[in-house]
């Protein structure tokens, strides 16, 4: 994809025309009237202004953005483009209209998207022919800021206009969650009702507004209350959105009269007054139960996931935490109670048939982090964890070995691709386990973590079956780690890795001292681990750690064509030749005889820039995990791999009880001063 028209050049239209150009597509921008167009234009010039003054991005990103959005009111400008997103107004008659238009002037291979929120898919699709090639992707405010992306296929979309949809939401920096064409979607379907409940919690007189706003908070654990939250959207928006809301669901989700009557008055929310203690709890309870009932009627309707319904809240909603994730520190059998109480004052609900099974298992909700796919001779292996950074804990692992084996079991699958959401491929371990286990004297829990770690990765790298590793974003610590256990490195060009480890008081304990070590050789993988430096995908494919470097659009393509091609092999060895200069003397500087001279700080003052550098970005790590990451290495270069993971575990218990550990594992924002303890 390379060519995205916007139709409607309003705050949504202009939002994602903007949205699309930083991200470096060209895109063509419509609407009926040349002012309409121009004032598109200023809006984004207005918000890539307010990026500019606040050092976001500069003078020549602004320019370069803006060159890439060309305006105009000839619809028949977006007859080659690659998507065509609608955001017009929510009218059906102009919807339609525009549908006809498009699908008139586009050529065959245009996907044509609409941006409402209230209409469902197959109902604005009734005038277009290529209903296979079209669907709602439904942005959330401000597009160009909001990272969400709602899919929503139609009854006779494609899989290919999916997955092609997909491609775009990755292309345009977006996280997307797929959901099924019902009323809502996903995430109005619950976020909506909240701000109704509250209106009608004032109007039968619970308690004030203040009140419920802090109950609300406090219930959801969100930084705005609901009434905070519409004065802010727009009260009409609020009613126009339990409008459309109430469409095809029952009375439960019509707007109450107060809210109608606040829309027609004009006036915003009185938000300020006297909190009702004693109240709190009921209304607390009462937002909780509007909540886990909708989420969990949602699942028994099949309209989207447990894990995207709460990345949705998390991404799209800002929430700290998901509703699904409320609900399991709230307590299931606790919700389902709550449930029960609440939907005794509505007959036309029931309790949801999950809900009733959550309850009998005794069990919380779990989470799928990561999934297995089958595509053709194509398996696909995708961590979506993106509101962590794909960080790996317990949960993120074992399905990592879950998913492989299905991979691994499956007849059809030739090859292996591990990619992930969001915009890191992996950012690392989640280091507040880390911090958790040392401060409550549980290294043992540490060192069964990575251990487990060390053993999937392993069977990763011993798979009879090539497994690339698509990388694109950061990939740090843990991250880089997995990718190296995986035959093949392909990343596009906005990838940068690098191994921090020494920097925060420890050292690489999955695989990071040793499988570097065999492809690019001793020296340079002591480089990378003891300065931590973050390296590009192109420096990192000079030097032999990664095979290919593609742009974000053309990488999936690529990789499928090198999979075909039977190109792709293991990688057999280290590179020893051929390196540009830096990299030269960089291995030069870190041979054998360098090395007890770097730890000890020795060369500080040399007349040699990069070994003056080199040293004072040493001097600045923990001695006693540049010490230990320096024997293990010597060590493992003389041994199997087997051999050398094992004894990179040997050390873990040493490194983990140091203070330096704990000092470096906590020092966020800020640079830790290591003691060597």
């Amino acid at each position: 994809m390379k060519k995205i028209g916007i139709v409607g050049a309003g705050l949504m239209g202009s939002g994602i025309a903007q949205k699309a150009a930083q991200e470096g597509l060209e895109v063509v921008m419509v609407d009926v009237k040349p002012e309409f167009v121009e004032k598109g234009l200023n809006i984004i010039k207005t918000t890539l202004q307010e990026a500019v003054d606040r050092k976001i991005l500069t003078a020549e990103n602004f320019t370069e953005i803006m060159g890439r959005i060309h305006g105009t009111t000839n619809m028949a400008d977006v007859k080659d483009c690659d998507i065509v997103i609608e955001a017009v107004p929510e009218d059906m008659k102009i919807k339609h209209n525009v549908f006809k238009q498009l699908d008139a002037v586009c050529e065959p291979k245009t996907i044509i998207a609409s941006n409402t929120s209230t209409f469902r898919v197959d109902a604005l699709a009734e005038p277009i022919n290529r209903k296979d090639r079209f669907l709602a992707l439904h942005y959330f405010y401000h597009p160009a800021k909001n990272r969400l992306l709602e899919i929503i296929p139609g009854s006779r979309t494609s899989k290919e206009t999916i997955n092609a949809s997909k491609r775009y939401s990755v292309l345009t920096g977006k996280t997307d969650i797929l959901v099924k064409d019902a009323p809502g979607f996903a995430v109005n379907r619950f976020f909506v009702p909240v701000n109704n409940e509250s209106t009608r919690m004032l109007e039968e007189g619970v308690a004030n507004s203040a009140t419920i706003e802090k109950a609300g908070r406090d219930a959801l654990g969100i930084a705005m209350g609901p009434f905070e939250i519409v004065n802010l959207t727009g009260v009409p928006m609020a009613l126009h959105a339990s409008a459309g809301l109430a469409v095809g669901l029952t009375p439960f989700y019509e707007p109450s009269k107060k809210l109608k009557d606040q829309a027609a008055s004009g006036k915003l929310w009185p938000i300020e007054g006297e909190i009702q203690e004693d109240k709190l709890e009921a209304i607390k309870d009462r937002f909780r139960a509007v909540v886990f009932y909708i989420i969990s009627a949602m699942l028994d309707e099949g309209v989207s996931s447990i894990d995207d319904i709460d990345l949705g809240a998390k991404v799209g909603l800002r929430w700290a935490k998901g509703p699904f994730e409320l609900m399991n520190d709230y307590g299931i059998a606790k919700a389902y109670d709550i449930v029960e109480k609440f939907i005794k004052r509505w007959p036309d609900l029931k309790m949801p048939q999950s809900l009733i099974e959550q309850k009998k298992s005794g069990k919380p909700w779990e989470f799928r982090f990561v999934k297995y796919y089958n595509d053709g001779e194509i398996g696909r292996v995708v961590i979506s964890r993106p509101d962590a950074m794909n960080a790996l804990n317990h949960a993120v692992v074992r399905q990592l070995d879950e998913a492989f084996k299905e991979a691994e079991a499956d007849k059809k699958t030739k090859a292996i691709i591990l990619e992930t959401t969001g915009k890191a491929f992996v950012a690392g371990a989640d280091i507040k386990f880390f911090i958790d286990c040392i401060k409550e004297d549980k290294i043992q829990a540490n060192y069964d973590f990575t251990l487990n770690g060390q053993e999937v990765f392993f069977r990763i790298d011993e798979s009879k079956k090539l497994v690339i590793a698509k990388m694109d974003g950061l990939a740090l610590g843990g991250g880089f780690e997995l990718a190296l256990s995986c035959d093949v490195i392909i990343a596009t060009n906005k990838a940068v890795m690098g191994f921090p480890e020494t920097g925060i008081g420890i050292y690489p304990g999955l695989g990071g001292t040793q499988r570097p070590t065999r492809f690019i050789g001793k020296e340079l993988a002591k480089y990378l681990v003891f300065t931590g430096r973050v390296i590009s995908a192109d420096e990192a494919k000079s030097i032999g750690l990664i095979e290919e470097v593609f742009t974000p659009d053309e990488i999936d393509g690529k990789i499928e064509s090198l999979i075909k091609s039977g190109k792709l092999a293991p990688k057999k060895g280290k590179k020893t030749e051929d390196l540009p200069a830096e990299w030269q003397k960089i291995k030069a500087l870190f041979a054998d005889e360098n090395i007890p001279g770097l730890l000890s700080g020795k060369f500080l003052d040399s007349s040699d820039p990069l070994t003056a550098k080199t040293a004072k970005t040493l001097a600045g790590k923990a001695p006693i995990a540049l010490k230990l990451a320096n024997e293990i290495m010597d060590k493992g270069s003389q041994m199997s791999l087997r051999d050398g993971l094992k004894q990179e575990m040997d050390h873990l218990f040493e490194i983990f009880k140091t203070k330096d550990a704990l000092t470096g594992l906590t020092s966020v924002g800020k640079k830790p001063q290591f003691e060597g303890k």
